[in-house]
């Protein structure tokens, strides 16, 4: 394993389908566009997160953590949600993948597991173990991270402004995943 910290937000990671490239101040209103459907957010802790004001809190934390990625149809050049990394761990040898969210037209594609692959294999350079934590209600996001080989963990409580939102902790381990082949 590296000695130094990782670049946890690269120029850009990339395959065949979609491109990830770092979150700027200036994206707000297009991924805004993105995160105004309400439907996005039905099945998450924050449902009211496509109302402006409440999505702000969500783009400033991300914009903050300085690991935040847009993620852009190649083909199209669209924009189509938004994905980070958090709670580096080098002690642990771990980091935490979420915070994703997909324009509905592309749910129940290839998009979130080309999405997922581009991380971990790239956290998969620097640490030996990837996490994810769901919403407890968030049935469609729970049953995709069992599909890309994820196991559930354990149950976490997240704090979001004095509030405590239960959430499903999930983990894939660098040996589970290298064994994988996931496209």
């Amino acid at each position: 394993m590296e000695s130094t910290t990782p670049n946890w937000q690269p120029a850009s990671l990339e395959n065949n389908i979609l491109k990830l490239v770092p979150l700027q101040e200036s994206d707000f209103e297009a991924l805004f566009e993105v995160a105004a459907d309400p439907l996005i957010w039905e099945q998450h802790p924050t449902k009211d997160r496509y109302k402006k004001e409440v999505f702000q809190l969500f783009f400033d934390g991300a914009l903050a953590s300085k690991t935040s990625f847009l993620i852009i149809d190649k083909v199209s050049g669209k924009l189509i949600g938004s994905t980070r990394y958090y709670d580096y761990r080098p002690e642990q040898s771990s980091i935490a993948v979420g915070y994703t969210f997909l324009n509905r037209a592309y749910w129940g594609s290839a998009y979130n597991k080309a999405c997922k692959k581009l991380l971990l294999d790239y956290a998969f350079q620097f640490v030996e173990k990837v996490y994810f934590h769901i919403g407890a209600n968030n049935i469609r996001s729970q049953k995709a991270i069992l599909n890309i080989g994820a196991a559930k963990t354990g149950d976490v409580d997240f704090d979001y402004y004095g509030k405590k939102l239960l959430h499903y902790e999930y983990a894939i381990n660098k040996a589970e995943w290298t064994n994988q082949q996931i496209v």
